[in-house]
């Protein structure tokens, strides 16, 4: 077909003060002009912005939409001109298509089963417990985000991986910088590089003296160093970065709509209900790139091979063709179905170690601190910019009553 499509000539890069949880108001009225639009990146390329549920979810299920890293040329917000772009290192297999991306995930899998997950909770509730004492002791106002949102899943994720707790400070320091966005390319490369040097370590020390975690289960497999360095990156940086963000803006989506917060905090059986509604809402991973490999149909339009297409998953989870009122908080939705974990193959791998911390720490807060409160007007909160791979806030003050 050939109609016109809605174009976006640019990609926002920052949100409305006034709606920290909504998407950029410029995807919100893409959606509303249909659920494709045109988008010319800016080296020249006719890509394509998918903003509509049901196309985002088929193209994620859609083996002909290819996540190969050495496709992905170009960028939304930067021409980077005839540059070449290399395959995914070994073992980083997000960035992989199959047969490739099996030989990675499939030893993974049966490590973060629902049941397997589950019988972390007491653990999870202790890590929690800790930091909510240290909490009141250094409080009655502190940083949610360091406190609290941050250190939760870091630890998890490190006891899981093996990663030695006392190590965690300069990992997390570079994770943060090259998935936050707010760094140039060379402070961005170069805290890339310090952590797969520290990686390489850490699996070298693994072979020598291996122990009771995830890396260590993985020595007996055909899987170079090269390889299980590349898969710990991908655990390591999911693990932590997506779900203190989720802590931390959950939070505060819950403070900034009080009858929701009261709600939760007089029914602690809307747990779930509230973690995956928080999901949707939020849907901090906000976007993947995919690259056409043939001629596609999709939606009534041809996506030719080649094509860059970007997936707005957070206007997906907000399409009110699938979820009614869609800009509300509601943690008593019974539409299921969102794609805050993508779909496909590609599906979060640690999406029930992530609901499990999410729905110990979310009741946990809120129980410990029955008044608490933003310690800052709302719209000083500080953002991270819609350049960070994962959306949410760098700072969260609240306080409560002593």
């Amino acid at each position: 077909m050939t109609e016109s499509l809605h174009t976006v000539t640019t990609m926002p890069t920052a949100r409305q003060s006034d709606c920290p949880f909504d998407p950029p108001k410029e995807l919100i009225q893409a959606r509303e002009h249909g659920p494709i639009s045109r988008f010319p990146f800016p080296d020249g390329h006719q890509g394509r912005l998918v903003t509509g549920y049901d196309l985002v979810r088929a193209v994620l299920a859609d083996p002909r939409f290819s996540s190969r890293k050495e496709l992905m040329r170009h960028h939304p917000l930067v021409d980077y001109g005839d540059i070449e772009v290399p395959p995914a290192p070994p073992g980083e297999f997000l960035l992989m298509d199959e047969p490739q991306h099996s030989r990675y995930r499939k030893p993974l899998v049966g490590k973060f089963t629902v049941r397997r997950m589950r019988l972390l909770t007491e653990r999870v509730e202790q890590v929690t417990a800790d930091h909510l004492d240290a909490m009141e002791k250094a409080g009655p106002q502190v940083d949610l985000v360091t406190a609290f949102a941050k250190p939760i899943p870091s630890v998890i994720i490190c006891e899981l991986l093996g990663v030695p707790y006392e190590d965690r400070g300069s990992f997390q320091e570079n994770i943060d910088k090259f998935l936050g966005g707010e760094v140039g390319d060379e402070e961005l490369i170069a805290a890339y590089t310090a952590t797969q040097q520290y990686l390489a370590e850490l699996v070298a020390a693994k072979r020598a003296n291996p122990t009771d975690d995830v890396l260590s289960d993985l020595l007996d497999s055909d899987l170079t160093d090269e390889e299980l360095q590349g898969m710990a990156l991908i655990l390591l940086s999911a693990g932590f970065d997506t779900t203190a963000n989720m802590l931390a803006l959950g939070t505060f989506a819950l403070l900034r709509n009080p009858d929701q917060l009261a709600a939760l905090r007089a029914e602690p059986t809307l747990t779930d209900q509230a973690v995956e509604e928080l999901l949707r809402y939020l849907s901090v991973a906000k976007q993947f790139h995919r690259v056409a490999l043939e001629d596609i149909e999709l939606g009534g339009h041809t996506i030719t091979a080649g094509t860059t297409v970007i997936l707005s998953l957070n206007t997906a989870n907000r399409d009110p063709e699938r979820f009614p009122n869609p800009h509300g908080l509601d943690l008593r939705r019974q539409d299921g179905g969102h794609l805050a974990f993508s779909h496909g193959i590609h599906q979060c791998l640690g999406q029930q170690l992530a609901r499990v911390e999410m729905r110990v720490a979310f009741p946990a807060l809120l129980n410990r601190f029955p008044t608490l409160r933003l310690a800052v007007p709302a719209e000083e909160v500080a953002l991270r910019p819609e350049t960070a791979d994962i959306y949410g806030v760098k700072s969260l003050p609240v306080t409560w009553d002593a």
